[in-house]
């Protein structure tokens, strides 16, 4: 399997000119593309119509050019936001099978997956995280992947509208749920919780549970779940590897640096970083107090982003990252997983 990943940078949420100049110049067979990772610069909050418009106009491009079936057999996922030095962008994956020519190697695989629609009281379930797991291992069945090989589990998942709201939830809160019974989905997928462990009442209240690698991110753009994971893996015959570590508090660089290590390559073959962060819920970071879920100007999700963008973007002195906000069940409260991908400048110690 050979997975290939360009970082395209985009002027506007409908901006595709750096993708059409790397189809038409034969760099990126369009056929070849299984998902889509974008930042747009919407407020990544319920309103966010820029995660929509993106997904509507890759979708309208893509199926002229391979027609609106393979199309949308695609994942895409849209995560709004990039306040600070975040610069808007698209991570466009392809998946192709190896040549004879091309040895297999310890490297970057990758699969997807989709779960069915979900209604409005199944978000933030039971029923969701249930759900989600099997997609999950769904995603892992189409890498050929196993459980401690996956480093990033990437979910795009739904929220609910205030008019499909039962009482006492708020739109903003299912995004939170939402997010949160995704991830905890992803960790019963990968055997980190075990399904016995979790109970109802503990989606976004027992933050001790959590996965290592879950990046889940809820829009209103959709209905049900885009997943694709990341691991490597013995059957990989590109040239990229992924690694990740588990960031503690919005300043830990030590863990992005981690993470970058974990690829067994060097700073400089690193070709992007992905990032699940939040305002810690304790309202203190390294002991000092902040004011981020005090702020009732702005949302402590586009604060904790541009905090955690800087610290992400100064170890590789590049603002086109990926940092999500809203980290619920992923990580421990107030950190969040950050995945790396790398190009291999040599082999790989397995």
């Amino acid at each position: 399997m050979r997975i290939d990943l360009h970082k395209i940078p985009q002027a506007s949420p409908d901006d595709l000119s750096g993708l059409d100049h790397l189809i038409q110049s034969g760099t990126l067979d369009p056929t070849q593309i299984i998902a889509i990772l974008g930042k747009t610069e919407g407020n990544g909050c319920v309103n966010d119509f820029t995660r929509g418009f993106a997904t509507q106009t890759l979708k309208a491009y893509l199926g002229e050019k391979i027609g609106a079936a393979a199309a949308k057999q695609i994942v895409y996922i849209m995560s709004g936001g990039t306040e600070g030095v975040l610069s808007p962008h698209l991570n466009v994956f392809t998946r192709q099978a190896g040549s004879l020519e091309e040895s297999p190697h310890w490297g970057l695989v990758m699969g997807i997956s989709r779960t069915r629609p979900f209604a409005p009281d199944e978000i933030g379930s039971l029923a969701m995280v249930k759900t989600v797991a099997q997609a999950v291992q769904a995603a892992l069945d189409d890498a050929r992947l196993t459980p401690e090989n996956v480093h990033f589990v990437q979910i795009k998942c739904p929220l609910v509208q205030s008019n499909q709201a039962e009482s006492g939830r708020s739109s903003y809160q299912s995004m939170a749920d939402s997010r949160g019974a995704a991830a905890l989905g992803a960790a019963i997928a990968l055997g980190e919780i075990q399904p016995e462990q979790l109970q109802p009442e503990a989606i976004c209240q027992n933050f001790n549970l959590y996965s290592k690698t879950a990046s889940a991110s809820a829009g209103v753009e959709l209905q049900n779940c885009e997943i694709f994971v990341l691991g490597n893996a013995a059957h990989a015959t590109g040239d990229l590897i992924v690694g990740h570590a588990v960031m503690q508090h919005a300043l830990d660089i030590e863990a992005v640096r981690s993470a970058i290590a974990d690829t067994g390559q060097p700073p400089s073959q690193v070709v992007n970083i992905f990032a699940k962060v939040e305002a810690d819920p304790s309202g203190a970071v390294l002991n000092r107090r902040h004011t981020m879920l005090d702020d009732s100007d702005i949302s402590h999700t586009r604060m904790s982003r541009a905090v955690v963008g800087a610290v992400v973007a100064a170890v590789i002195q590049d603002p086109m990252v990926y940092v999500s906000g809203g980290s619920e069940h992923q990580g421990p409260p107030g950190g969040g997983p950050v995945a790396v991908i790398s190009r291999l400048s040599s082999a790989p110690v397995r």
